[in-house]
């Protein structure tokens, strides 16, 4: 067991890595082109990955690196080229979900800790107890479970031997994520990161001798969304988890923006500290409890962590609840003024807010807002136009800027 929780977030690229470590992670997991259950984000090349360890470790924090697909017998072929080069990226574990990828792992970086992937399906004492037996350092554990089932994991285990769990972010409508349908329906594999979440589109039915007919299912006008999931969030109750024997506190969402990243991370980083500050009386602050509605974000469900009746599913509504948008980075400070590069148009005499990597969020209402050139300007419309704006309190490197859309948007 560790000595204590450690908050894992997740990196789709080395932007991703440096605002997770920025804003609170321990550690991160990130994947190479190949081998990576997550295809749709950048990824990293090995140079960026060396980059991104050195970022990381020269702050303290972690990398794990992702290798959990199932490989066809081809790729098993290129598969030693690829430990090689994550060990010269100085990665600090492996994750993986097959028996010939840890065993190829063992023989060629037999110093490198492996994590058993959610991919393995772990959901009992006996196969974490196996998984160790194999040379596991750590198991993550199944989305099923409850917090009874973790406990009970963590008392029939060696005390060696890390559990990590999920904690917040979208949740796969199949049993640990071992699922068919995007395959069957669209050739691209979820097992192999490429799933384009099927579950999460409306559909009809069609009756046989009426070709053409497309009728609803549900019972609402807009029809229903059948095997959509909502969110989990488990920052309320983020201390039962940990007392259950949970070591590492993993983030979902590796698909997600820089901002998603930050926002969540930050968020889940002043929960995590209040339960170590005080474990016996945890309340979530009421700052990361707001933070967590300023992403683009499903309806927010406990997960199975109280049982299967609390695992909701979104059956008669999808897309994402949108309440703010991401606007802008801070890139320096200096005499009252913050320097920043746009991601989004805001215009003159709205209020803003600015989220810090220390978990600070300052509003400012600018007084005049300048384009690169000197000039002032009524807004911010042009994609990453380098722009400044007055602000009292320093800001440092790293800071987002954002503001809210006036209205709950979905979809």
């Amino acid at each position: 067991m560790l000595e204590r929780p450690e908050l894992l977030s997740p990196a789709g690229d080395l932007e991703r890595l440096k605002y997770a470590v920025m804003f609170g992670a321990d550690a991160v997991y990130a994947g190479l082109p190949e081998f990576g259950m997550r295809t749709a984000p950048k990824n990293f090349t090995p140079e960026q990955l060396q980059e991104g360890c050195v970022f990381a470790h020269a702050r303290g924090r972690k990398v794990y690196l992702t290798m959990n697909t199932l490989p066809t017998n081809e790729e098993m072929d290129r598969l030693p080229e690829a430990i090689r080069a994550a060990q010269q990226t100085g990665v600090d574990a492996l994750i993986v979900a097959d028996l010939g990828v840890l065993a190829m792992a063992k023989e060629l970086a037999p110093e490198m800790p492996i994590h058993f992937s959610t991919q393995m399906g772990i959901t009992n004492y006996g196969a974490a107890a196996a998984a160790y037996r194999m040379g596991a350092s750590r198991v993550v554990l199944a989305r099923e479970l409850s917090l009874q089932d973790i406990a009970r994991i963590r008392d029939k285990t060696p005390p060696e031997l890390e559990i990590e769990a999920f904690v917040h972010g979208a949740m796969c409508m199949s049993v640990s994520g071992r699922c068919l349908l995007s395959q069957y329906l669209t050739g691209r594999d979820g097992n192999r990161g490429q799933c384009a979440q099927p579950c999460r589109w409306k559909y009809h039915i069609a009756e046989e001798t009426r070709p053409g007919q497309w009728m609803e299912i549900g019972e609402t006008p807009e029809g229903s969304y059948i095997l959509n999931a909502d969110d989990m969030c488990t920052a309320p109750f983020l201390d039962l988890i940990c007392q259950a024997g949970v070591d590492s506190l993993k983030i979902e969402g590796r698909a997600k923006t820089a901002y998603y990243v930050a926002s969540v991370t930050s968020a889940y980083r002043q929960a995590l500290d209040a339960f170590l500050q005080d474990p016996e009386h945890y309340q979530l602050p009421q700052q990361a409890l707001e933070e967590l509605t300023r992403t683009s974000h499903r309806h927010y469900s406990p997960g199975f962590y109280f049982g299967r009746e609390h695992a909701a599913q979104s059956t008669q509504r999808g897309g994402y609840i949108r309440e703010w948008e991401f606007i802008g980075v801070v890139e320096r400070w200096e005499n009252g003024v913050a320097h920043c590069t746009q991601r989004g148009k805001f215009t003159l005499g709205e209020t803003i807010e600015a989220l810090c990597p220390d978990g600070r969020v300052v509003p400012i209402t600018p007084e005049w807002i300048e384009n690169g050139e000197g000039e002032r300007v009524e807004a911010t419309p042009h994609a990453m136009m380098e722009y400044a704006i007055p602000c009292a309190e320093p800001l440092g490197p790293y800071t987002l800027l954002r503001r809210p859309t006036g209205e709950a948007k979905q979809g």
